[in-house]
C-alpha cells in the first residue's frame, strides 16, 4: 500500500512539472467546422467553453502550468493532410495542439475566466500573425541597388533605434505607442507599452519590442505611408498624445493640430469626435534625422 501511495506522490510531482497545453476553438464558426468530426463530442460552442474552463480550472487546482492555444481548424486540417494522419481522432487533435504549443498563439492560463481568456487569445493569434506578416515583408525586401545592403535589416536597425531614441525622448512616465503601416493584404498594426521612472532606462517587453520594430521596419523597408501615436501617462498631469507621420522611410512629426484632428476624426466615417478630457494633444518632437537614413 505504503509503495502505492508513493508511486502517486511521484505522479503527482510529475504532474505538477509537466506543462500541459489545451487547445482552445475560440470561435463558433470554427467550433461548427470542428462538429463535423465524429469523434468531437461537443455540439454547443458555449457549453464547450464551460467545460474548458472546468478542465483548466481542474488543472490549477493540481499545481499544474497550463497554456492554452488557439487551435484552428483549417490549420489542423493541414496538419493532418502532411502528416499523413486521420482528422476524425482524439489523437490527430492531441498531437496537433502539441504541435501548437511549440509554435502557435499561446496564452498561459493563470485563473483568468473564458470570457477574457477568449479575447487574449484571439489578440495573441492577431500579433503573431501580423508579426509573421511583417517579417515576410522584410525578408521579400531584398538588397538596396545601390549599394547592395539587405534593405530589411538595415530597416529593422533603424526601427530599433528609432523606437529607442523616441522613447529616450519621451522622458519619465507611462508610454503607449501604436504604430499603423498599410501593406499590400492588410493594415499592420502594433502596439508596445513602456515604464520609465526618472532617468532609470525605459523598461520594455522583449517579445512587444520586437514585434513592434519589426512592424516599423517594414513601413520603412516599403516606404510605405504610416503613423505613429505616443501616448504618455504621468500622475498628476494630463496624458499627453504626440504623432509622427512615416513618409518615405522617415518619421516625421505631426503639428499639434494635425496630432488633434488625427484624434478627434472617426476613421470610418470622418466625422469629428469630442476630445478626451484631460488630455493634450502636442506635436511630434524630432527624433529621425535625415543624416541617420541611409
Amino acid at each position: 500500500m505504503a509503495h502505492a501511495n508513493h508511486i502517486r506522490a511521484i505522479r503527482r510531482t510529475l504532474r505538477r512539472e509537466m506543462p500541459s497545453t489545451v487547445g482552445l476553438i475560440a470561435d463558433a464558426h470554427d467550433f461548427a467546422a470542428m462538429t463535423r468530426y465524429r469523434s468531437f463530442a461537443f455540439d454547443d460552442h458555449t457549453a464547450y467553453l464551460r467545460q474548458v474552463e472546468g478542465l483548466l480550472r481542474a488543472l490549477a487546482a493540481q499545481g499544474a502550468h497550463t497554456t492554452v492555444a488557439l487551435f484552428d481548424p483549417d490549420e489542423f486540417t493541414e496538419f493532418c493532410t502532411s502528416e499523413g494522419l486521420d482528422p476524425d481522432t482524439a489523437d490527430s487533435r492531441t498531437r496537433f495542439t502539441a504541435e501548437l504549443a511549440a509554435g502557435g498563439a499561446c496564452v498561459a492560463y493563470a485563473g483568468q475566466p473564458i470570457d477574457s481568456l477568449v479575447p487574449q487569445l484571439i489578440n495573441k493569434a492577431v500579433r503573431k500573425a501580423t508579426w509573421e506578416y511583417a517579417t515576410l515583408l522584410l525578408a521579400e525586401a531584398g538588397e538596396c541597388a545601390e549599394c547592395g545592403q539587405d534593405i530589411g535589416r538595415a530597416a529593422f536597425d533603424r526601427a530599433s533605434h528609432l523606437v529607442l531614441s523616441l522613447l529616450e525622448a519621451a522622458g519619465p512616465g507611462t508610454h503607449h505607442l501604436v504604430c499603423s503601416i498599410p501593406a499590400q493584404a492588410e493594415q499592420l498594426i502594433a502596439v508596445l507599452h513602456a515604464e520609465r521612472e526618472g532617468f532609470e532606462p525605459v523598461r520594455l517587453d522583449e517579445t512587444d519590442t520586437a514585434e513592434f520594430v519589426t512592424v516599423l521596419a517594414a513601413g520603412i523597408a516599403l516606404h510605405s505611408a504610416g503613423g505613429l501615436v505616443l501616448r504618455t501617462t504621468e500622475s498628476g498631469t494630463p496624458d499627453r498624445l504626440h504623432g509622427w507621420r512615416l513618409h518615405q522611410g522617415l518619421l516625421d512629426p505631426l503639428t499639434a493640430g494635425e496630432v488633434f484632428s488625427a484624434y478627434c476624426t472617426d476613421a470610418a466615417t470622418g466625422d469629428p469626435l469630442a476630445p478626451e478630457p484631460d488630455v493634450e494633444y502636442r506635436a511630434g518632437f524630432p527624433v529621425d534625422q535625415p543624416d541617420s537614413h541611409h
